[in-house]
Parts: structure tokens; C-alpha cells; sequence
């Protein structure tokens, strides 16, 4: 690419509120120290021992806890000040990361860092509805870009480094997290000053009308395409969380030790190709409807995965797997939080995205055990066929989804993209 088009790239996110852009450094900030995720496959098989069951078991566990989390986080978005919920729920992270860091590994740790994560499950719906709130339906998709730009430019080197402490400097990975999302806490809290949601007066924004005193079952019944998208993205979401757990089973297996630095230098291309592509891709593909960008994204992470299984093994394999499967990702994202967001009332945003993760957390719990199982009774192959068919139904729920979308939300379509 010509330096003189790269300008033109991020030429598409300017003229954005200045609030958006502040959260786009923080959750930049943030990931920098996201270096326990990663590996924590890696912490349980073989820093604690646990067997590919037991840690779908630990995976489980922590997603249940979870759920009630996400509905508390989804309430809270919607009746108090959500920039001042960000930091409370941050603050308590924090916390919890510095006694993980102080503390031998050990159950105790793994604890703590499920108690700092109810509180980023609580914040999540917060942080989704403040992009929705601080932009105009026609800004929506650039305003989420930006942000999952931000999150992955931060994570960039994050699992590589974790991979690297994995061995004798685990402790090490916990203080950095901690650090980190200080840093973003403190420049939230004191430079966003207006979370005033903008206002919207286009046609295409009528759908997004605040309803008050509708209950979020009452809205659900009003547009069934939501329930359908719910369906197709708890399939998705199942599918696609398990490249962080039978990914690095299977580098392990296949190489050893080795496993939790090959599978940190994969995790870091998947955050090298969010940052390059993701402009590229929303700029190219601006006039592509979201419903198509969703389909687009469950069909790349398949072809992804194929690769994988094809070629485990084979190291550079991996890599191209993860190059696809990540376009996939890219597509997902920059589809699912502007379809959501434009077809629900402002009102509702946090308790409508506080459900779809209670959603998605139990599906994706039930995969979890039945991978786990099937990876442990008969082999990596059998689980995998489980994954590969968890993501087709997903995309043929999405093929429904694109069909009737139309004709359910009309205004959203007048218009030429």
C-alpha cells in the first residue's frame, strides 16, 4: 500500500466526539497489561495440572459466576452515570491484580483473578453502550472500529510477552495487568467530562427511540430479529472462544513447552492483523450491509480453523490459520455492535447487552464442557468436529438473519450505503 493512502485510512475516524477517542487510548492502554487470558490454558494445564475437562470445568465455573455480573453491569448502564461505573468497576480490578501479583500461583490467585473479572463483566455493557451513546447511527460502525482498533493495537505485544514470563515470571504478567488498566482508569476518570448521549434526529435512528417504561422482554417481543441474532451470535461466540482453549491444548500436546510461547507469538498475530486490517477492511467494505459483514466473518473463521487442523504441525501453518480466522473476527465485530446498537432503543442498551452476555456465556459454557469432554474420552479430532459444526449453524442462522432483516427494519435499508 502507498504511504500516501495509509493517511487516507485513518482519515475515516475523524470527526468523532472527543469522549470516543479518549476510550479508544484507554482500552488501548488497558490491553497492554491483558497478558492473563492468553495463557491461562496454559496456567491450569501446566502450572496447576488440570486435565482439558477440568479446565472446561474452571472455564464453566467462572463464566456462571459471571451471569449475574453481566445482568447487575446491564441495569447499572442503563440508571447511572457510565463513566463513573467504568472507574469503580476498574478500581477493584486493579486492586485484584496487585495481590495476584504479590501472592505464590496457586487456587487462591486463580480466584482473585475471577473476582477482578465480575467487575470487568460488570463495566463491559458500560463501556458497549457509551460507543452507542457518543455516536450517530451513521458513525456507528467507525465509532466500534475504533474502539476494537484500540483494543488490539494495545494487545499487540501482550501475549508474546506473556508467553515469554509463562515460565518463571508469571507474577510478573498479573502487576503489569493491574498497571495498565491504572493508567486507563485515571484517564478516563479525569479527562472524559460529557457522556451526554448524542442526539440523533436521522430517520434511520427511529428505531433507537428511548422506551422508558418497557420492560427488556417487552422490546425483545417487539423485534424478534434480535432473538434470532441472539441465536446466531451464542452459536458464534461458542465456536469462536475455542482458538484460546483447545488452540493451546493442542500446541502443547504437539510441542511441549514450547506450546505457550508458539501459541503467545499466534496470539499476537491475530492483534498485528486486527490492527492492519481492521481500517482496511471498514473502509473497503463501508457499503457492505452488516448482516453480510456478519456472515462474511463466521465464514472466515471456519475456513480458519480448517487450516489449523489441517496443518497442526506444521508451525507457519498456524499462523496462516490465525491470519484468516482473524479477518473473520474483524468482519464479526464491525457487524455486531452497530446491528445490535441501531435496533434497539437507547434506553435499553445496557440491560440488552447485559443479556446477550448472560446469553452467550451460558451457551458457551455448555460447548466448553462438551469440547472438553470429547478432548479428553476421544481425542482433539472429535472435539473439533463439535467446534466446526457449532460454526456452520451459526452461519446458517445468519444466512436466516440476512433474509428477513430487511423487512423487519425497513428505514434501515432506504438508504444506499
Amino acid at each position: 500500500m502507498k504511504q500516501t493512502q495509509i493517511p487516507k485510512l485513518f482519515d475515516q475516524y475523524r470527526g468523532l466526539r472527543r469522549e470516543i477517542y479518549i476510550l479508544f487510548f484507554g482500552k488501548m492502554v488497558t490491553s497492554l497489561g491483558s497478558m492473563i487470558w492468553p495463557v491461562m490454558t496454559m496456567i491450569l494445564s501446566q502450572k496447576l495440572g488440570l486435565s482439558a475437562a477440568e479446565i472446561s470445568y474452571y472455564f464453566v465455573g467462572s463464566s456462571l459466576i459471571m451471569l449475574p455480573a453481566n445482568i447487575i453491569g446491564g441495569r447499572l448502564t442503563d440508571r447511572v452515570n457510565k463513566k463513573w461505573l467504568i472507574v469503580f468497576c476498574d478500581s477493584i480490578s486493579i486492586i485484584s491484580f496487585f495481590i495476584s501479583a504479590a501472592l505464590p500461583l496457586g487456587t487462591g490467585t486463580v480466584l482473585l483473578f475471577i473476582f477482578a473479572g465480575i467487575f470487568q463483566s460488570i463495566e463491559s455493557p458500560a463501556y458497549e453502550a457509551l460507543f452507542a451513546d457518543l455516536s450517530t447511527t451513521k458513525d456507528r460502525e467507525r465509532a466500534y472500529s475504533l474502539d476494537y482498533l484500540g483494543g488490539n493495537l494495545g494487545l499487540v505485544l501482550s501475549p508474546t510477552i506473556a508467553g515469554l514470563l509463562f515460565q518463571n515470571y508469571l507474577w510478573l504478567s498479573f502487576l503489569i495487568s493491574g498497571i495498565s488498566i491504572g493508567l486507563s482508569t485515571v484517564l478516563i476518570a479525569v479527562l472524559i467530562k460529557d457522556v451526554t448521549p448524542v442526539e440523533d434526529n436521522s430517520e434511520e435512528a427511529e428505531y433507537q427511540e428511548s422506551k422508558d417504561g418497557a420492560s427488556v422482554f417487552a422490546i425483545l417481543r417487539q423485534n424478534p430479529m434480535l432473538i434470532l441474532y441472539l441465536l446466531c451470535g451464542t452459536l458464534y461466540a461458542s465456536a469462536y472462544g475455542q482458538y484460546t482453549f483447545i488452540m493451546p491444548l493442542d500446541m502443547a500436546a504437539v510441542h511441549g513447552d514450547a506450546g505457550a510461547v508458539l501459541f503467545g507469538t499466534v496470539s499476537s498475530l491475530n492483534c498485528i492483523t486486527v490492527v492492519l486490517f481492521t481500517p482496511i477492511i471498514t473502509k473497503v467494505f463501508a457499503k457492505m450491509r452488516d448482516t453480510g459483514k456478519m456472515l462474511m466473518g463466521r465464514m472466515l473463521v471456519f475456513a480458519g480453523y480448517m487450516v489449523f487442523i489441517l496443518l497442526i504441525g506444521f508451525v507457519p501453518g498456524y499462523y496462516l490459520a490465525m491470519l484468516i480466522f482473524t479477518w473473520g473476527e474483524i468482519f464479526d465485530v464491525l457487524s455486531s455492535g452497530p446491528y445490535v446498537s441501531t435496533r434497539i432503543p437507547a434506553s435499553h442498551r445496557g440491560r440488552i447487552n447485559g443479556l446477550m452476555s448472560v446469553a452467550y456465556t451460558a451457551v458457551t459454557g455448555c460447548i466448553d464442557l462438551s469440547v472438553g469432554q470429547l478432548y479428553d474420552r476421544a481425542g482433539s479430532g472429535w472435539a473439533w468436529t463439535l467446534i466446526l459444526g457449532v460454526t456452520v449453524a451459526s452461519a446458517a442462522v445468519t444466512v436466516l438473519l440476512k433474509s428477513l432483516d430487511k423487512k423487519a427494519y425497513p428505514k434501515l435499508y432506504k438508504y444506499s450505503k
